[in-house]
């Protein structure tokens, strides 16, 4: 069944939604950044570096830091789509994060075009980072040594889960009033086959569809809010002479 959320007659559903906390005179007024400041002798000459500094940051303890999300876009239509993922691990080499690579709309998406972005806001600190760059994939090897870190049921939803595929009723199920089946029991039914394979087994290996992606960056920008949206923003290159080093440039907001 389709909903239409369109308003009529041209009304705003929403329209500059405001922070009356901080200026009840002015509820459409949005929240000034007043937390912090950047500067360039703040920064470290490495992004990784300075990635992991902001990252671990002890006001970022209480939250879920690693969450940001995963752009990409198809070709030959230059569509983008985006998802929240989990940053899952950083080295010298680039950014790490894990999914289902068979079927998913994103692996449709890098099989054409390799370039992604990640971008972590972390309202804590009123800090953004965008990371854009080529893609590459774990070796399965890499990826099971994380993939043995899931739970046990996250390793077998890897296994049955067929990501981004329509889910259709099961026919015959959902006849008791108040259990429509909407999809979700073809789901079930799936992860009640992989549970049966795998039943008794403690090792369970990677998916040969599923593991590990490292985003190779070109581009890392720290971004800090600032009052009146005066931002601080620096952006790191990569060297084209000298892949190890980095070119950095404040740049407008």
């Amino acid at each position: 069944m389709l909903h239409s959320a369109t308003p009529n007659n041209n009304s705003k559903l929403i329209f500059a939604p405001g922070d009356t906390s901080s200026d009840a005179s002015h509820p459409t007024r949005a929240a000034q950044f007043k937390i912090g400041t950047l500067q360039r002798h703040d920064l470290s000459p490495s992004p990784f570096t300075q990635f992991h500094t902001w990252f671990t940051h002890p006001t970022l303890a209480s939250t879920i830091p690693e969450t940001c999300t995963l752009s990409t876009a198809s070709l030959p239509s230059g569509r983008v789509s985006a998802r929240m993922v989990y940053l899952k691990e950083l080295d010298s080499r680039g950014f790490v994060v894990y999914s289902n690579w068979g079927t998913s709309a994103k692996s449709r998406d890098l099989a054409a075009n390799p370039w992604a972005s990640l971008t972590f806001w972390w309202k804590p600190l009123e800090r953004q980072v965008r990371v854009e760059g080529r893609t590459e994939r774990l070796t399965s090897e890499d990826s099971q040594r994380y993939f043995d870190t899931r739970a046990r049921g996250s390793r077998i939803g890897a296994w049955a889960s067929q990501q981004s595929e329509v889910l259709a009723p099961v026919e015959g199920e959902g006849t008791e009033e108040g259990d429509d089946d909407d999809g979700r029991k073809m789901l079930e039914g799936w992860v009640r086959e992989v549970e049966e394979r795998f039943d008794g087994q403690d090792k369970i290996p990677v998916p040969p569809f599923w593991g590990g992606l490292r985003i190779l960056p070109e581009t890392v920008e720290f971004w800090q809010g600032r009052e009146s949206r005066l931002h601080d923003r620096f952006r790191y290159t990569r060297m084209e002479e000298n892949h190890e080093q980095w070119k950095i440039e404040r740049l407008s907001p």
